[in-house]
Protein backbone atom coordinates (compact mmCIF):
# COMPACT_ATOMS: atom_id res chain seq x y z
CA UNK A 1 0.00 0.00 0.00
CA UNK A 2 1.38 3.45 -1.33
CA UNK A 3 2.20 6.15 1.01
CA UNK A 4 -0.08 8.30 -1.23
CA UNK A 5 -3.40 5.87 -0.11
CA UNK A 6 -2.39 6.28 3.77
CA UNK A 7 -2.04 9.57 2.94
CA UNK A 8 -5.36 10.22 1.47
CA UNK A 9 -6.94 8.20 3.71
CA UNK A 10 -5.31 10.27 6.44
CA UNK A 11 -6.25 13.56 4.97
CA UNK A 12 -9.94 12.75 4.86
CA UNK A 13 -10.21 11.84 8.73
CA UNK A 14 -8.11 14.98 9.48
CA UNK A 15 -11.46 16.84 7.66
CA UNK A 16 -14.18 14.92 9.20
CA UNK A 17 -12.29 15.00 12.88
CA UNK A 18 -11.37 18.88 12.86
CA UNK A 19 -14.81 19.34 11.95
CA UNK A 20 -16.70 17.26 13.97
CA UNK A 21 -14.96 18.22 17.05
CA UNK A 22 -15.46 21.71 16.50
CA UNK A 23 -19.09 21.43 16.57
CA UNK A 24 -19.30 18.88 19.53
CA UNK A 25 -17.93 20.93 21.59
CA UNK A 26 -20.12 24.17 21.06
CA UNK A 27 -23.28 21.42 21.31
CA UNK A 28 -21.61 20.49 24.72
CA UNK A 29 -21.14 23.99 25.79
CA UNK A 30 -24.80 24.88 25.03
CA UNK A 31 -26.54 21.70 25.87
CA UNK A 32 -24.14 20.68 29.04
CA UNK A 33 -23.88 16.73 27.91
CA UNK A 34 -21.03 14.96 29.87
CA UNK A 35 -21.43 12.33 26.45
CA UNK A 36 -21.08 14.99 24.08
CA UNK A 37 -18.16 16.50 25.94
CA UNK A 38 -16.46 13.18 25.33
CA UNK A 39 -17.06 13.06 21.57
CA UNK A 40 -15.56 16.27 21.24
CA UNK A 41 -12.83 15.24 23.13
CA UNK A 42 -12.61 12.05 21.09
CA UNK A 43 -12.82 13.72 18.11
CA UNK A 44 -9.92 16.40 18.48
CA UNK A 45 -7.89 13.51 20.14
CA UNK A 46 -8.10 11.38 16.79
CA UNK A 47 -7.01 14.65 14.99
CA UNK A 48 -3.81 15.41 16.68
CA UNK A 49 -3.28 11.02 16.19
CA UNK A 50 -3.85 11.74 12.04
CA UNK A 51 -1.49 14.44 12.18
CA UNK A 52 0.80 12.30 14.08
CA UNK A 53 0.53 9.49 11.89
CA UNK A 54 1.28 12.05 9.08
CA UNK A 55 4.41 12.78 11.10
CA UNK A 56 5.23 9.56 11.59
CA UNK A 57 5.11 8.89 7.41
CA UNK A 58 7.51 11.82 7.01
CA UNK A 59 9.73 10.88 9.67
CA UNK A 60 9.84 7.05 8.09
CA UNK A 61 10.71 8.89 4.45
CA UNK A 62 14.32 10.05 6.12
CA UNK A 63 16.97 8.60 3.99
CA UNK A 64 19.36 5.83 5.68
CA UNK A 65 22.64 7.53 7.15
CA UNK A 66 25.66 6.25 8.95
CA UNK A 67 23.10 6.36 12.66
CA UNK A 68 20.90 4.33 10.67
CA UNK A 69 22.25 2.00 7.75
CA UNK A 70 18.65 0.34 7.45
CA UNK A 71 16.47 3.68 6.98
CA UNK A 72 14.30 5.13 9.22
CA UNK A 73 11.09 3.07 7.89
CA UNK A 74 10.08 1.94 11.70
CA UNK A 75 9.72 5.41 12.66
CA UNK A 76 5.83 5.00 11.76
CA UNK A 77 5.60 2.11 13.45
CA UNK A 78 6.65 3.79 16.71
CA UNK A 79 4.53 6.85 15.78
CA UNK A 80 1.48 4.72 15.53
CA UNK A 81 1.94 3.31 18.92
CA UNK A 82 2.16 6.87 20.77
CA UNK A 83 -1.46 7.41 18.79
CA UNK A 84 -2.37 3.95 20.97
CA UNK A 85 -1.27 5.46 24.10
CA UNK A 86 -2.90 9.03 23.31
CA UNK A 87 -6.05 7.04 22.09
CA UNK A 88 -6.19 4.95 25.29
CA UNK A 89 -4.63 7.70 27.88
CA UNK A 90 -6.56 11.06 26.83
CA UNK A 91 -9.36 9.63 24.32
CA UNK A 92 -10.26 7.11 26.34
CA UNK A 93 -9.56 8.27 29.95
CA UNK A 94 -11.14 11.47 29.78
CA UNK A 95 -14.55 10.17 28.48
CA UNK A 96 -14.54 7.42 31.57
CA UNK A 97 -13.55 10.52 33.78
CA UNK A 98 -16.27 12.45 32.64
CA UNK A 99 -19.14 9.75 32.75
CA UNK A 100 -17.44 9.25 36.37
CA UNK A 101 -18.14 13.23 37.49
CA UNK A 102 -21.49 13.08 35.88
CA UNK A 103 -22.59 10.48 37.79
CA UNK A 104 -21.50 11.91 40.88
CA UNK A 105 -22.52 15.29 40.03
CA UNK A 106 -25.61 14.79 37.55
CA UNK A 107 -26.99 18.01 35.22
CA UNK A 108 -30.07 17.35 33.20
CA UNK A 109 -29.19 18.10 29.50
CA UNK A 110 -30.64 21.74 28.66
CA UNK A 111 -31.34 21.41 25.22
CA UNK A 112 -31.53 18.29 23.47
CA UNK A 113 -31.95 19.31 19.35
CA UNK A 114 -28.56 20.71 19.23
CA UNK A 115 -27.15 16.95 20.58
CA UNK A 116 -29.36 15.30 17.77
CA UNK A 117 -28.18 18.28 14.81
CA UNK A 118 -24.59 17.78 15.63
CA UNK A 119 -25.06 13.84 16.02
CA UNK A 120 -26.37 13.76 12.90
CA UNK A 121 -23.93 15.57 10.76
CA UNK A 122 -21.02 13.99 12.89
CA UNK A 123 -22.20 10.00 11.41
CA UNK A 124 -22.39 11.59 8.12
CA UNK A 125 -18.94 13.08 8.35
CA UNK A 126 -17.25 10.04 10.33
CA UNK A 127 -19.10 7.49 8.10
CA UNK A 128 -17.68 9.39 4.74
CA UNK A 129 -14.24 9.31 6.74
CA UNK A 130 -14.59 5.46 7.49
CA UNK A 131 -15.42 4.73 3.98
CA UNK A 132 -12.03 6.10 2.34
CA UNK A 133 -10.13 4.11 4.59
CA UNK A 134 -12.30 0.61 4.20
CA UNK A 135 -11.79 1.39 0.43
CA UNK A 136 -7.91 1.94 0.94
CA UNK A 137 -7.96 -1.13 2.72
CA UNK A 138 -9.94 -3.58 0.86
CA UNK A 139 -7.23 -3.92 -1.78
CA UNK A 140 -5.02 -5.56 0.57
CA UNK A 141 -7.60 -7.84 2.02
CA UNK A 142 -7.67 -10.36 -0.78
CA UNK A 143 -9.66 -13.85 0.50
CA UNK A 144 -8.59 -12.93 3.95
CA UNK A 145 -10.84 -11.72 7.17
CA UNK A 146 -10.95 -8.92 8.46
CA UNK A 147 -8.82 -9.73 11.19
CA UNK A 148 -6.45 -11.96 9.36
CA UNK A 149 -5.61 -8.83 6.91
CA UNK A 150 -5.21 -6.61 9.78
CA UNK A 151 -2.80 -8.87 11.50
CA UNK A 152 -1.14 -9.18 8.14
CA UNK A 153 -0.70 -5.67 7.21
CA UNK A 154 2.35 -3.71 7.67
CA UNK A 155 1.08 -0.33 6.99
CA UNK A 156 -0.45 0.77 10.20
CA UNK A 157 -1.60 4.11 8.94
CA UNK A 158 -4.52 2.70 7.50
CA UNK A 159 -5.92 0.15 9.32
CA UNK A 160 -5.19 2.55 12.17
CA UNK A 161 -7.74 5.32 10.77
CA UNK A 162 -10.20 2.45 10.13
CA UNK A 163 -9.81 1.17 13.68
CA UNK A 164 -10.47 4.97 14.87
CA UNK A 165 -13.19 5.62 12.50
CA UNK A 166 -14.81 2.26 13.60
CA UNK A 167 -15.21 3.26 17.32
CA UNK A 168 -15.78 7.21 16.58
CA UNK A 169 -18.98 5.83 14.63
CA UNK A 170 -19.73 3.39 17.62
CA UNK A 171 -19.01 5.76 20.13
CA UNK A 172 -21.36 8.40 18.12
CA UNK A 173 -24.45 5.66 18.07
CA UNK A 174 -23.62 5.57 22.38
CA UNK A 175 -23.97 8.67 22.90
CA UNK A 176 -26.76 9.47 20.97
CA UNK A 177 -29.21 6.40 22.55
CA UNK A 178 -27.51 8.14 25.67
CA UNK A 179 -28.84 11.15 25.08
CA UNK A 180 -32.27 10.00 23.71
CA UNK A 181 -32.95 7.83 26.78
CA UNK A 182 -32.09 10.72 29.13
CA UNK A 183 -34.30 12.86 27.27
CA UNK A 184 -37.16 10.04 27.40
CA UNK A 185 -37.08 9.35 30.86
CA UNK A 186 -35.66 12.72 32.40
CA UNK A 187 -32.56 10.69 33.74
CA UNK A 188 -29.11 12.41 33.62
CA UNK A 189 -27.50 9.49 34.72
CA UNK A 190 -27.65 7.85 31.39
CA UNK A 191 -25.51 10.47 29.43
CA UNK A 192 -22.62 10.12 32.45
CA UNK A 193 -23.24 6.26 31.65
CA UNK A 194 -23.02 6.66 27.75
CA UNK A 195 -19.62 8.54 28.38
CA UNK A 196 -18.10 5.57 30.14
CA UNK A 197 -18.72 3.38 27.47
CA UNK A 198 -17.11 5.81 25.15
CA UNK A 199 -14.49 5.70 27.34
CA UNK A 200 -14.27 1.91 27.01
CA UNK A 201 -14.70 1.43 23.89
CA UNK A 202 -11.47 3.47 22.38
CA UNK A 203 -9.55 1.64 25.71
CA UNK A 204 -10.65 -1.26 23.85
CA UNK A 205 -8.96 -0.17 20.51
CA UNK A 206 -5.80 1.47 21.95
CA UNK A 207 -5.24 -1.82 23.56
CA UNK A 208 -6.02 -3.55 19.88
CA UNK A 209 -3.12 -0.24 18.39
CA UNK A 210 -0.90 -0.77 20.27
CA UNK A 211 -0.49 -4.75 20.54
CA UNK A 212 -0.05 -4.36 16.76
CA UNK A 213 2.01 -1.66 17.04
CA UNK A 214 4.24 -3.73 18.91
CA UNK A 215 4.81 -6.43 16.79
CA UNK A 216 5.62 -4.19 13.99
CA UNK A 217 8.02 -2.49 16.11
CA UNK A 218 9.87 -5.88 17.69
CA UNK A 219 9.55 -6.78 13.90
CA UNK A 220 7.77 -8.90 11.60
CA UNK A 221 8.64 -11.05 8.91
CA UNK A 222 7.19 -10.92 5.42
CA UNK A 223 4.13 -12.86 5.25
CA UNK A 224 4.25 -16.00 4.43
CA UNK A 225 3.71 -16.42 0.56
CA UNK A 226 6.33 -13.83 0.07
CA UNK A 227 8.87 -16.21 2.18
CA UNK A 228 7.71 -19.36 0.60
CA UNK A 229 8.13 -17.64 -2.95
CA UNK A 230 11.63 -16.85 -2.71
CA UNK A 231 12.37 -19.91 -1.28
CA UNK A 232 10.70 -21.39 -4.73
CA UNK A 233 13.09 -18.71 -6.74
CA UNK A 234 16.63 -19.86 -4.97
CA UNK A 235 15.42 -23.49 -5.45
CA UNK A 236 15.06 -23.37 -9.40
CA UNK A 237 18.39 -21.75 -10.06
CA UNK A 238 20.94 -24.44 -11.13
CA UNK A 239 23.17 -23.64 -8.99
CA UNK A 240 21.41 -24.45 -5.46
CA UNK A 241 21.56 -27.39 -3.68
CA UNK A 242 19.00 -26.41 -1.08
CA UNK A 243 17.79 -23.38 0.75
CA UNK A 244 18.92 -23.55 4.47
CA UNK A 245 17.28 -20.58 5.83
CA UNK A 246 14.94 -17.59 4.33
CA UNK A 247 14.78 -14.65 7.45
CA UNK A 248 12.84 -11.69 6.46
CA UNK A 249 11.96 -8.18 8.68
CA UNK A 250 9.87 -5.54 7.54
CA UNK A 251 11.78 -1.90 8.38
CA UNK A 252 8.37 -0.17 6.94
CA UNK A 253 5.42 -0.78 5.08
CA UNK A 254 7.61 -1.32 1.41
CA UNK A 255 10.82 -1.99 3.15
CA UNK A 256 11.85 -5.78 3.52
CA UNK A 257 15.20 -6.60 5.01
CA UNK A 258 16.20 -10.51 3.59
CA UNK A 259 18.92 -13.17 4.95
CA UNK A 260 19.21 -16.00 2.65
CA UNK A 261 21.14 -18.86 3.28
CA UNK A 262 22.02 -21.11 0.61
CA UNK A 263 24.12 -24.24 0.16
CA UNK A 264 25.64 -24.24 -3.61
CA UNK A 265 26.42 -27.14 -5.30
CA UNK A 266 29.64 -28.63 -5.23
CA UNK A 267 32.83 -27.97 -7.29
CA UNK A 268 31.47 -24.31 -7.92
CA UNK A 269 34.56 -21.66 -8.48
CA UNK A 270 34.41 -18.60 -5.86
CA UNK A 271 33.68 -16.55 -9.40
CA UNK A 272 30.30 -19.69 -10.10
CA UNK A 273 29.51 -18.67 -6.56
CA UNK A 274 29.68 -14.73 -6.93
CA UNK A 275 27.59 -15.28 -10.17
CA UNK A 276 25.10 -16.92 -8.86
CA UNK A 277 24.50 -14.58 -5.43
CA UNK A 278 24.03 -11.91 -8.67
CA UNK A 279 21.59 -13.73 -10.28
CA UNK A 280 19.33 -14.49 -7.32
CA UNK A 281 19.58 -10.75 -6.05
CA UNK A 282 18.57 -9.68 -9.77
CA UNK A 283 15.40 -12.00 -9.91
CA UNK A 284 14.46 -11.28 -5.90
CA UNK A 285 14.42 -7.92 -6.31
CA UNK A 286 12.51 -7.83 -9.76
CA UNK A 287 9.51 -9.86 -8.19
CA UNK A 288 9.51 -8.01 -5.01
CA UNK A 289 10.36 -5.08 -5.29
CA UNK A 290 9.92 -4.39 -1.61
CA UNK A 291 12.80 -6.48 -0.75
CA UNK A 292 15.35 -3.60 -0.22
CA UNK A 293 18.20 -4.82 1.58
CA UNK A 294 19.44 -8.74 0.35
CA UNK A 295 22.27 -10.78 2.37
CA UNK A 296 22.85 -13.99 1.11
CA UNK A 297 25.23 -16.74 2.67
CA UNK A 298 26.08 -19.10 0.13
CA UNK A 299 27.95 -22.16 1.36
CA UNK A 300 29.21 -24.69 -0.59
CA UNK A 301 29.62 -28.69 -0.19
CA UNK A 302 33.04 -28.45 -1.61
CA UNK A 303 33.75 -26.90 1.51
CA UNK A 304 33.00 -28.37 4.83
CA UNK A 305 33.76 -24.51 6.39
CA UNK A 306 31.72 -22.87 3.98
CA UNK A 307 32.36 -19.63 2.21
CA UNK A 308 30.52 -16.20 3.22
CA UNK A 309 29.26 -13.87 0.27
CA UNK A 310 27.37 -11.05 2.15
CA UNK A 311 25.77 -8.71 -0.26
CA UNK A 312 23.61 -5.71 0.01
Amino acid sequence: MSSDSSKKTIFAAIGANLAIAITKFIAAGVTSSSAMLSEGIHSLVDTINELLLLLGIRMSQKPADDSHPFGYGQELYFWTLIVAILIFAIGGGMSFYEGIIHLIHPSPITDPLWNYIVLGFAIFFEGFSWTVALKEFLPSKGEQTFWQAIRASKDPTIFTVLFEDSAALLGLLVALIGIFLEHLFQNPYFDGISSIIIGVILGVVAVILAHESKGLLVGESANTRTVNHIRAIANTDPAVQAVLRVLTMHLGPQEVLLNLEIQFRKHLSAEDLALAVERLEEKIRTQHPDIKNIFIEAKSIANSAGRNLPRM
